[in-house]
């Protein structure tokens, strides 16, 4: 003990006079004062409960030297606040060291009585040289003890306390053979690394002893309450009682303390030190032993969790108390129901704790990436999962991937920066772009523009992304006010919202739109429609009726859509239509579709494939929508060829059907050329006498028979390496793909009737095949909707606090069989389902399931107008994406397509998740709830109205 060798060499040192024995006479008696004062704390201590323990050790604990052992602590510290632990960490460690100097109280005051016999009897000259042959000892063996506590890395000191003891045993071993050459004298200075020793036997004592006295289950509640008990039993009591079982336990530990001296004697230092690192490792392997085969109560094990094991981190707020013990429920609920279907999920849920923060949480390596074994349904890993098993990965990716090592290490330097602690440290910034409020980062990269060739096929109304992602927050229009409800809103719209009046002007005498005071009408027409499109609608189906709109056709392209009226109105007959138009071409087209509630995207038939899988339409429309469908070979119509069903039907009702001008002829003759050269059968002309319009329609065959009798091969058939589904900047080819024979291919068939085709498996989804999670693709399939069924019914409509009155619009950032827009069917809502690029293709299966999606790389921006969409939904989507770009660029894409008021919706890992939270409030998004388990997070936020100052440097 440091504070006894001081003491003994002061004592020592001035023994030669008079003066020097008084002093080490009184040191003699403060000694013996402090050690009978240690003993005293040490016993309080020991009989005292944790909590009374901690508490008391707090008070004292900066007259105790910091502990060199490192230990496990009971149970019953998790109890305290983690300072209290602390706290009570170090004052045991103290105690311990006093009460091993107050051991030593008898052989002190014997080693007095010799020393000042010694003193007597040998005379002042020959002490002197005594004392001073012990002073060199005792330097040497000081210098020895700092160079073994100072040596080592600062990762190894843990280590060298634990292994403190052998230090101990070394320097005890030496100081037995300085016994036989030095006085009687010197026994104090060699008490030392005894008293060490000591110390940390009678702690070990201690600890068994305080886990003797736990409940033998090691059940957590048993424990609390074991553990309230003896804090009620009252410290006063323990005192009295504990005074007899210390001097018991000092009587056998002093036992032991003297076998293990004998042996020290015969053991080398070497020898000692593996010993004392066996039975702590020994020790160690016990306890943690202990701690994993604790068993679990019964209700805990049928709900598959330990309610003592979870600590979730939730923050709701506007009065979401009750949502927040709600949500914990359900996410339980959730859980359980699964692991009662994956037992090997259910024992990983009971044998890891599971807290909110991050450092506390434990996941098995091992976990399977199951809907019913997980929230989480994370396909990546299943499939670095099923490659290590020795299967081959059965899902191709729409792209390459692009995790290349260089871009890896970029994605781990840019960490740093967009984790953390960036809430407050973001300046964000205004984009300074012509576009203004409409901006479109990857329609409206001027530069790029300028930069084209050519303008012939609309390549200046395609994609032309920026190098990186823009950083910058699109402003608000001036007045901009939280959208009109649906159905409402398919009517009439803010026109603070879309102050544009260029489509009101041009297109008001065909009923598209008009400016009505504050609003925006739409009276439900359009070019070819002008008395409303719902008689437009049964026209079409009355012309054929194995149309069956809302059974037979669900899933529809509307091309060159306007405002989206036909989609908007067949709604009412139960299909979804995917319109596209491109911007600008005529002004915020398909930003009025999007304020109305309508499915719209921002594209162009131009120089390059549409991002759809081949053979997903069920009908294709084209209301007068100008595309030089006879031009380049047929280029534009062969596209439409691609994305039809084989058995699906064009729908093309322009002037050229039912006027005879010049232009018109010619383009009919041409049209009817290619379309009969494409072994389209036109089923019907027919006219619409109350719009004076006419339509025809084409059907597209279900055999090749037709391709192989032609006389003339134009155009021509594609190479077999062509692959059909590459949608991703492919360019435009004047080929045709074969259609579909054989009965397991997809295409050979139609699919089931709506409703019934979104629940059942694709009839060509091969049993022999994997699924994106792991089990034979149809009981993947339906396992995935059974998960975001449970999901959505327990968690989303009634956990998080969302008004589903206001949402419209909604987008799956990352889908994979469209589970959860499934599981929304019967919300008046329509979800666009993204699949993407480096992401198993699985969008084909969302298409044959009466759903629709589209291809993307969120690396860049989405083809739709800022302020588009009530709430996103992203499922282990940011996790994959930071690893090609940054997280920073998505949430600001993020920022843009979402509306003020809108949903955010975050799963993914929860160090994902916390970093995304601090991106969204430094936007001053409101963070409405976050919950954390098994290093899985659940993120919901709200997009406030908020917009910064500055604008990005123009340069």
């Amino acid at each position: 003990m440091p504070g006894l060798g001081k003491n003994s060499r002061v004592g020592k040192r001035y023994s030669s006079s008079s003066a020097g024995s008084t002093s080490y006479y009184v040191t003699i008696v403060v000694f013996v004062a402090l050690c009978i004062l240690g003993v005293w704390m040490l016993a309080s201590s020991s009989i005292i409960p944790s909590r009374t323990t901690s508490a008391f050790a707090t008070s004292t604990a900066s007259k105790s030297p910091p502990s060199r052992v490192s230990r496990k602590d009971p149970p019953q510290v998790m109890e305290d606040s983690p300072e209290d632990g602390i706290k009570g960490d170090d004052k045991l460690d103290g105690e311990d060291m006093d009460q091993g100097g107050g051991d030593g109280e008898k052989e002190a005051e014997e080693d007095s009585r010799s020393s000042e016999e010694g003193d007597e009897a040998k005379g002042n000259q020959q002490e002197e040289q005594q004392n001073e042959e012990r002073e060199e000892a005792n330097q040497s063996d000081q210098k020895e003890y700092r160079q073994e506590q100072m040596g080592g890395n600062e990762e190894n000191q843990e280590h060298r306390s634990q292994v403190s003891n052998n230090e101990g045993d070394g320097e005890n071993s030496g100081d037995q053979q300085l016994e036989n050459h030095n006085s009687e004298a010197g026994i104090e200075e060699r008490q030392r690394p005894e008293l060490q020793q000591n110390e940390e036997e009678i702690h070990e004592q201690q600890q068994r002893e305080h886990d003797e006295q736990l409940p033998e289950s090691g059940d957590e509640e048993n424990q609390q309450e074991f553990q309230q008990q003896q804090t009620e039993s009252g410290s006063d009591e323990n005192q009295q009682q504990g005074q007899p079982e210390i001097d018991e336990n000092h009587g056998q530990i002093q036992q032991k303390i003297d076998q293990a001296n004998d042996e020290s004697q015969i053991q080398s230092d070497e020898n000692i030190g593996e010993r004392i690192d066996q039975s702590q490792q020994q020790s160690e392997e016990i306890m943690e032993g202990t701690e994993e085969n604790k068993p679990q109560p019964e209700e805990n094990k049928d709900e598959g969790t330990n309610e003592n094991q979870l600590e979730p981190e939730e923050r709701t707020k506007d009065g979401a108390d009750e949502n927040q013990v709600q949500i914990e429920e359900q996410f339980q609920i959730d859980k359980s129901s699964e692991s009662q279907q994956e037992p090997q999920q259910q024992q990983i849920d009971e044998e890891n704790p599971i807290s909110a923060s991050e450092g506390d949480q434990q996941q098995s390596e091992d976990k399977l990436n199951d809907p019913n074994a997980s929230e989480s349904l994370d396909g990546a890993q299943s499939e670095v999962s099923n490659e290590k098993n020795g299967e081959t990965r059965p899902w191709a990716t729409q792209a390459d991937h692009s995790d290349t090592e260089k871009e890896r290490r970029k994605g781990e330097e840019l960490e740093s920066n967009e984790g953390g602690d960036q809430e407050g440290h973001i300046e964000w910034k205004l984009c300074n772009v012509i576009a203004g409020t409409d901006y479109i980062p990857c329609l409206d990269n001027v530069k790029a523009i300028k930069k084209l060739h050519s303008f012939r096929h609309y390549q200046h109304r395609e994609r032309h992304c920026p190098e990186e992602g823009p950083t910058c927050l699109v402003p608000l229009p001036e007045g901009y006010r939280r959208p009109i409800k649906w159905p409402e809103s398919r009517d009439r719209i803010w026109y603070s919202n879309v102050p544009h009046t260029k489509l009101a002007e041009v297109k008001g005498h065909q009923n598209w739109v008009k400016v009505t005071g504050e609003h925006l009408t739409f009276p439900g027409g359009g070019t070819q429609f002008i008395h409303g499109a719902l008689h437009y609608i049964d026209f079409i189906q009355q012309s054929v009726p194995d149309i069956a709109w809302g059974k037979r056709t669900h899933v529809i392209l509307d091309v060159g859509c306007g405002v989206a009226s036909f989609g908007g109105y067949l709604f009412e007959r139960d299909v979804l239509a995917m319109s596209f138009a491109p911007k600008d071409e005529h002004e915020a087209q398909i930003q009025m579709a999007l304020e109305r509630g309508i499915p719209a995207i921002s594209a162009v038939m131009g120089s390059q494939r549409l991002p759809f899988p081949s053979k997903v339409f069920d009908l294709v429309h084209c209301a007068r929508c100008r595309v030089p469908w006879h031009a380049d070979g047929g280029t534009l119509l062969l596209e439409l060829n691609r994305v039809l069903r084989p058995g699906g039907y064009f729908v093309w009702s322009a002037t050229p059907v039912y006027q005879k001008l010049k232009e018109d002829v010619e383009i009919w003759k041409a049209m009817s050329s290619l379309t009969t050269s494409m072994c389209w059968d036109l089923f019907t002309i027919k006219k619409d006498k109350l719009n004076s319009v006419a339509a025809a329609i084409y059907h597209k065959p279900i055999s090749n028979e037709c391709y192989d009798n032609r006389k003339h091969h134009s155009p021509p058939m594609c190479k077999e390496d062509d692959d059909p589904n590459a949608a991703w900047y492919i360019p435009l080819k004047a080929c045709m793909h074969r259609v579909p024979v054989d009965a397991s291919e997809r295409g050979s068939r139609w699919p089931e009737e709506w409703p019934q085709r979104l629940q059942v498996p694709p009839y060509w989804l091969n049993s022999s095949q994997m699924g994106v999670y792991g089990k034979p693709a149809p009981n993947d399939f339906t396992s995935d909707y059974e998960h975001w069924k449970r999901v959505v019914k327990k968690s989303y409509i009634n956990g998080f606090g969302i008004d589903w009155s206001q949402v419209r619009n909604v987008m799956d950032m990352r889908a994979v069989y469209g589970g959860f827009a499934a599981a929304l069917k019967d919300l008046n809502v329509w979800v666009m389902n993204v699949v993407n690029i480096d992401s198993p293709d699985t969008l084909p299966i969302i298409y044959e399931r009466g759903l629709f999606g589209i291809y993307h790389d969120w690396c860049e921006s989405f083809s739709t107008y800022p302020r588009s969409y009530d709430l996103l939904h992203a499922d282990h989507l940011f996790s994959r994406i930071k690893k090609r770009c940054k997280i920073m660029t998505v949430i600001a894409e993020v920022d843009r397509i979402l509306r003020p008021g809108g949903k955010l919706i975050v799963r993914d890992e929860s160090s994902v998740v916390s970093e995304v939270e601090n991106l969204l409030k430094s936007l001053h998004w409101e963070v409405r709830l976050t919950f954390s388990k098994n290093k899985e997070g659940i993120l919901c936020s709200e997009k406030s109205d908020w917009r910064p100052e500055n604008l990005v440097d123009s340069s």
